[in-house]
């Protein structure tokens, strides 16, 4: 079937495209919670699709591909939508730039393969894709499409925890007791939603810390669950050090107090492990 959806630009590569090689490259590494919230957060289309054809488009009919790829024209059918106003129409295509394998040798989309696109509408042409990255197609795995449905929920959730853009002013209070303070941190938003970092220290007890999403602070709260957006929210974005502003109104023992609570919080959320190259 003759794709109607691409530009005319791609109507030379489709009639010229030569046979794929179907050598293999090296498996890439697992994608990791951050790697997947980066993706999924960019993408206003997430589905699930299964390709009928793909085209090798040749160098000259292509510009800005990365040394060592190929540039592939690919035409899938949708098979689950898993995010994207409006839904999609039931065939699709895109462009991907896939690496060659160890011999510099190209890749193969075979026929029927099942991947999971992150995508952007090109406006005006209701069936063509736009992937988000470079890498943004994905091998296709119960376990991928799980976590991506998971990661959309909580971001499409009534008060979803909003993007972090900074950190504002960070404050020290001592405590009635030797050993006892508390340390809160406000943190500066996309939207202007409040988000406060507390850190409660007792004497005998080890320290903790929470987060309130809302003016009120709330004693009783904890920590965020690794893997979870909140957790991405915070340790994907904050600084390892805090910023010299958020200790403009500390006396200098304020300020270690401060920093020493701040990196506190910095360790319990742990890195915020990638294994691919944001783009």
């Amino acid at each position: 079937m003759r794709i109607t959806t691409c530009a005319l630009a791609f109507s030379l590569a489709l009639g010229l495209a030569q046979p794929v090689e179907s050598q293999q490259v090296p498996a890439s590494p697992a994608l990791t919670y951050a790697d997947l919230a980066d993706l999924a957060l960019a993408a206003p289309v997430v589905a699930q699709v299964q390709v009928r054809s793909s085209d090798d488009l040749s160098e000259r009919e292509t510009s800005g591909v990365p040394a060592g790829h190929h540039r592939f024209l690919v035409e899938a059918d949708v098979t689950a939508l898993i995010r994207g106003d409006g839904g999609l129409p039931p065939r699709v295509s895109w462009l991907v730039d896939l690496p060659d394998d160890s011999r510099g040798r190209r890749q193969r989309i075979r026929r029927g393969t099942e991947y999971l696109v992150l995508a952007a509408r090109v406006p005006n042409r209701p069936g063509e894709l736009r992937l988000v990255a470079r890498d943004a197609q994905l091998p296709s795995t119960p376990e991928t499409a799980a976590r991506l449905r998971d990661i959309l929920r909580e971001a499409l959730a009534a008060g979803a925890p909003p993007a972090i853009v900074g950190i504002g002013r960070a404050f020290h209070v001592p405590g009635s007791l030797p050993g006892e303070s508390e340390t809160q941190f406000f943190l500066l938003t996309a939207d202007q939603r409040p988000i406060s970092l507390s850190v409660l220290r007792r004497p005998n007890e080890r320290p903790r810390w929470s987060v309130a999403l809302g003016e009120m602070v709330d004693n009783a709260a904890a920590a965020p669950s690794p893997d979870s957006l909140l957790w991405y929210r915070l340790a994907c974005t904050l600084p390892r050090t805090l910023p010299p502003q958020s200790l403009s109104e500390a006396s200098p023992q304020e300020a270690d107090s401060i920093r020493a609570d701040y990196r506190l919080v910095i360790d319990g959320l742990g890195a915020c492990a990638r294994t691919r190259a944001r783009s």
